[in-house]
């Protein structure tokens, strides 16, 4: 249909409504209460029409999707993205930048920790080709965090920042901000390239950059959420060294494969331990002892997995939780299975010893990943 053939009344409101220049994501999890206070402050900001709020709300208990639809009813400015069975603020800012059609896109937090004004000027600083990409900046002259009491975390961020500007090349203060504006177009010419792991989306959009791209930061007042769940927890700071691991080796060895794996090496240590307490201490017998550690390490495993690997997947209701240790128990046997298996069949095929033991593990190491992925975390 040609917009000539279009009803006048459809040409009229095209004509006369403001053309959608922003897109606002908002990753979310259990975020309810913040959303419409949050719209409003938009709205305040930017006036009433040219842009958009995109809520990516990943399958929030507290029914922050559906309050999303409440207000979506109302207001078409405000479209939302239910996510089942995916997680994480990287991976939500990507589907938002897939998602719209606006030329710009800014990346917020629907906490309120984030002053929506600033996207005045970060967006007409794009604009304007003054800089590829906005940031607003925790650590700018000029701002503050006063508000946000919480200096352990500020500590770590300062770190954090140093390594980032390392792995990216571009000087800014705070690689690791959570509130930036950019081209949409830019961004989806690099979301092949992206990692889409964890919570630090800037660092990943700038490191993957084959040139590194022109900021500017804005100094912004980090102010105390108001309320709802912190997407942050205290695998921060592992999260955020395996995004640097993953711009860095992650096309060599899978990201993911490499924390399991590390998770394995730690297991080993624990299985260790339990078995030599048992020995020395208890004064049970070896089989007593080995099947006792094996099962603890196991256990071990399941748990650091779940907290780390996998974390964008984390099990949390006690019925999954059980169910998933349930089915990695199951799934390590058979690989512990098939490691036996394969390093005896070398063995007796005149392999040296070594040889043979280290390429039973990997094979039953990569066939425990394979069926955790698929029958533990993939399953819900």
């Amino acid at each position: 249909m040609t917009p000539e053939s279009q009803p006048s009344v459809v040409r009229e409101r095209r004509a006369g409504s403001t053309p959608l220049e922003l897109a606002i994501i908002l990753p979310t999890l259990n975020e309810r209460d913040n959303l419409e206070p949050l719209v409003e402050r938009i709205e305040g900001a930017l006036g009433h029409g040219g842009w958009e709020v995109l809520i990516v709300d990943d399958n929030s208990a507290d029914g922050t999707a559906d309050e999303a639809r409440r207000i979506a009813q109302t207001d078409p400015r405000v479209r939302v993205i239910q996510r089942i069975g995916r997680r994480g603020l990287s991976s939500a800012a990507i589907e938002g930048f897939c998602a719209t059609a606006a030329p710009y896109v800014a990346v917020m937090d629907a906490d309120h920790q984030h002053d929506p004004k600033l996207l005045v000027d970060m967006l007409a600083c794009v604009k304007s080709g003054e800089a590829e990409v906005a940031v607003a900046s925790r650590f700018a002259d000029g701002a503050s965090m006063e508000e946000w009491g919480r200096p352990d975390r500020e500590k770590l961020s300062s770190v954090a920042n140093t390594l980032a500007r390392k792995l990216t090349g571009v000087e800014l203060s705070d690689p690791m901000s959570g509130f930036f504006l950019l081209p949409a177009e830019t961004a989806r010419k690099l979301v092949p390239g992206l990692s889409g792991i964890g919570f630090k989306i800037l660092l990943d959009l700038l490191a993957t950059s084959e040139t590194p791209l022109k900021v500017k930061d804005f100094p912004m007042n980090f102010s105390a959420r108001r309320s709802g769940e912190s997407k942050l927890d205290r695998a921060i700071a592992l999260d955020f060294l395996a995004g640097l691991y993953d711009k860095s080796f992650g096309k060599v060895i899978p990201t993911r494969f490499a924390l399991f794996g590390t998770v394995g090496v730690i297991g080993v240590g624990v299985h260790m331990a339990i078995l030599y307490a048992f020995l020395l201490l208890g004064g049970a017998n070896f089989s007593w002892s080995q099947a006792v550690a094996t099962f603890g390490a196991m256990s071990f495993n399941f748990w650091l997995n779940n907290f780390l690997t996998y974390r964008d997947k984390r099990l949390t209701e006690a019925k999954k939780v059980f169910f998933g240790w349930v089915s990695f128990i199951v799934a390590c046997s058979i690989g512990a299975f098939a490691n036996v298996a394969v390093a005896t069949t070398l063995h007796d095929r005149g392999f040296h010893t070594v040889f043979a033991a280290l390429v039973g593990i990997g094979i039953g190491s990569v066939w425990n990943y394979a069926l955790s992925s698929r029958f533990v975390w993939g399953r819900y």
